[in-house]
């Protein structure tokens, strides 16, 4: 525990020493928009973290066998969320009105996360995993953590951290379709967006065995994500409305009269949602285990 809180304190450090180096370098907007974008984008790797939980349970992985799934899954969504900044500044730069698909996905999945809240969140099996499962001859064992295993007749077949790294793939996958859209509606400059996403990958795998049953506690981290996204998607949708190209709309001018949201906005609302999550949440488990310990003594 004390070596895994060093680790997230020293990347959270060289987190906020860069945005310093902005600041510096650069000036006070890239700054405020790296630790905006920094913020959210470590507030859904948390998220994110939960349904790395559920896998590993599901799966029944081994702990010793935990740091090396969380690795290549951090890998994983380093590279993916690599390809997607790199399609997402080149959708923006030649069509600037994909800002308002972007401003609908996030308001969506904010309402998705909003009526899922309260569900017991479930891993489910894709397609692609019972396809794996199907095709490629699983050993029933995880054996030394590697991707195969020989058995005494010579036959080769896969460990179930075949299937892990699948089901951690395409989490990955289906999380930097909602970050990637949340930090563009923060920043444009792919350099930013992609220095945040690293940063906020940072730690992450340290930050897993740190928080273990704190992450259980944390009831309404999903509710101030929420709200998050919710505002990240309205801000992108007044934003494309700012630089509006579409003919049905204004007759394909701007439209200079809707509100423009600030950065230093943005990093309040941000910083002042996920913080009043995390309290509330906090609050709201201790009340819940005192009153738990009191009715299990009554």
């Amino acid at each position: 525990m004390k070596e895994a809180g060093g680790w997230v304190a020293f990347y959270i450090g060289l987190a906020i020493v860069f945005g310093l180096g902005l600041w510096l370098t650069a000036g006070w907007t890239p700054a405020a928009e790296f630790y905006t974008g920094w913020l959210t984008e470590y507030s859904l790797s948390v998220d994110n973290l939960f349904v790395f939980m559920i896998i590993m349970a599901r799966f029944s992985v081994p702990r010793r066998f935990q740091q090396k799934v969380l690795l290549i899954g951090i890998v994983l969504a380093l590279v993916m969320r690599g390809a997607f900044i790199a399609a997402g500044a080149a959708l923006i730069e030649q069509f600037s009105w994909v800002f308002y698909i972007f401003g609908i996905f996030l308001v969506y999945t904010a309402a998705t996360l909003l009526k899922n809240g309260d569900e017991e969140e479930e891993f489910k099996e894709n397609l692609l995993i019972r396809w794996a499962k199907r095709v490629f001859p699983l050993s029933s064992s995880f054996d030394s953590g590697k991707m195969t295993v020989v058995t005494e007749t010579g036959k080769r077949l896969f460990t179930p951290l075949l299937i892990v790294m699948i089901a951690i793939g395409t989490t990955d996958l289906i999380f930097a379709l909602d970050s990637i859209p949340a930090i563009f509606g923060i920043t444009k400059e792919p350099y930013l967006v992609f220095t945040a996403n690293v940063f906020a990958l940072m730690g992450l795998r340290q930050l897993y065995f740190l928080l273990g049953g704190l992450l259980e506690r944390l009831v309404y981290l999903n509710i101030g994500l929420a709200f998050v996204l919710a505002f990240i998607g309205v801000k992108l949708f007044l934003e494309a409305l700012h630089t509006n190209t579409l003919a049905f709309i204004n007759d394909g001018h701007g439209v200079h009269w809707a509100p423009e949201i600030p950065i230093w906005l943005s990093l309040v609302v941000i910083l002042g949602t996920l913080g009043i999550a995390t309290a509330a949440s906090l609050v709201k488990s201790s009340r819940d285990a005192k009153r738990e310990l009191t009715d299990t003594t009554v």
